[in-house]
């Protein structure tokens, strides 16, 4: 079952939308600049806070409140014990013991897939031709039908329960209250099964018109879970458990809350089991580092992304001559790439330059090199000798 348009593109409206399109690479440009300088800071602030947790934690004895150690950062260890129930307030399903409850949809609907080909026609023209097939598939979202290709053929209902996770506002290890939510991000998630009068409450508050079955997974809304129809759900639940718990925060008569640092940042750490404050100051410094690494390397392909759409507009004109707007393009990719390698680490060092200057110095110049390297590799590498016979 599937759909086939053919749609044609002037190159004058090519050239309108390479300009448009240049007006956003600009915009771009200078949001990923910014967000790599803000990455930096973020990544030095952390590091700075982190180095200063790590220098006044204790550890203390979680059986007991020493007010000796009020507005103090501390580190204790020891068994969670939930201080409320965790429910679902929608469906009425609780999960007794638990730090948390977290609730999973999924939706059988009509799902629209596309596949294009494009081809450049004489006079810098594109004709595009766009194939739209369409499946059944279980999702945890509402697929919006309206915006088929066919949509009367495929209508998809247009509400469904969204997944939600349900915390103990609080919970206690040892004498210490802690917030519910932060233990159970540490939590071990098990099925929880459903009893009927669950299935029952959930298919009332569903109100759909189908009938409500109870199977291995959870709640199934439908006539037939071996040959679902569209808008038939799954509604499954999972408990969230955590037997110990280690716990870096400000003291704060019985309970543990952030602690600010002195260039204000929250401290404020969670670990499954019995781990020394050590270790997870070293484990948050790593995580500090993956995360920085991974705002540079997003910044960076926004870079690139942004200098090709600044550059889009050269291929476009070249088009009119056969097979020029290619190489014309390739050109550009190359381009895009060398000021990749030139604006980004120049960008990184600034925001490293007032923490640690010499290796700030240090990726200017290893930026530089990576260019002038890339270009010189681009060059035309003279022709080998023929051997004589």
């Amino acid at each position: 079952m599937s759909h086939t348009e053919t749609t044609y593109t002037s190159w004058f409206e090519r050239i309108k939308s390479a300009l448009i399109g240049a007006l956003v690479g600009l915009v771009l440009l200078i949001g990923c600049i910014w967000l790599l300088i803000w990455n930096e800071g973020r990544a030095i602030q952390t590091y700075r806070a982190l180095s200063e947790g790590a220098s006044q934690v204790i550890s203390v004895d979680r059986a007991a409140i020493d007010s000796a150690n009020e507005g103090k950062l501390v580190h204790i260890s020891g068994a969670v014990k939930s201080d409320q129930i965790p429910q679902d307030s929608q469906f009425g399903v609780i999960a007794d013991g638990a730090v948390g409850l977290s609730r999973s949809v999924a939706m059988y609907q009509w799902v629209e897939k596309s596949e294009s080909q494009t081809k450049k026609t004489l006079g810098g023209g594109e004709e595009t031709t766009t194939t739209y097939s369409y499946t059944k598939e279980w999702r945890s979202d509402i697929v919006d039908s309206s915006r088929f290709k066919q949509s009367d053929d495929h209508q998809n209902p247009t509400s469904m329960p969204d997944g939600a996770t349900f915390t103990a506002k609080t919970a206690h290890v040892g004498a210490f209250s802690v917030p519910g939510k932060d233990v159970a991000g540490i939590g071990d998630y098990s099925r929880l099964a459903l009893t009927d009068s669950d299935v029952q409450r959930i298919a009332v508050q569903v109100g759909a018109s189908r009938p409500a079955k109870r199977n291995s997974e959870g709640a199934y809304i439908g006539l037939n879970e071996n040959l679902p129809d569209v808008g038939d759900l799954r509604i499954t639940y999972q408990r969230i458990d955590v037997e110990t718990a280690s716990i870096v925060g400000k003291q704060s008569h019985s309970a543990l809350v952030p602690y600010e640092t002195t260039n204000h940042r929250d401290i404020f750490l969670t670990a499954d089991g019995d781990v020394d404050a050590g270790q997870m100051f070293k484990t948050a410094e790593s995580e500090n580092s993956i995360i920085t690494w991974l705002v540079r390397a997003c910044g960076l392909i926004g870079l690139f992304v942004s200098f090709k759409l600044m550059f889009a507009l050269l291929p476009i004109l070249a088009d009119l001559i056969p097979f020029l707007g290619s190489v014309i393009g390739f050109g550009t990719s190359i381009v895009a790439c060398v000021l990749t390698l030139l604006v980004g680490p120049v960008v990184i060092a600034i925001g490293w330059f007032a923490y640690r200057p010499l290796l700030s110095v240090g990726l200017i110049a290893g930026g530089i090199l990576l260019a002038v390297i890339v270009t010189r590799l681009r060059r035309k590498a003279p022709l080998s000798q023929p051997q004589p016979a």
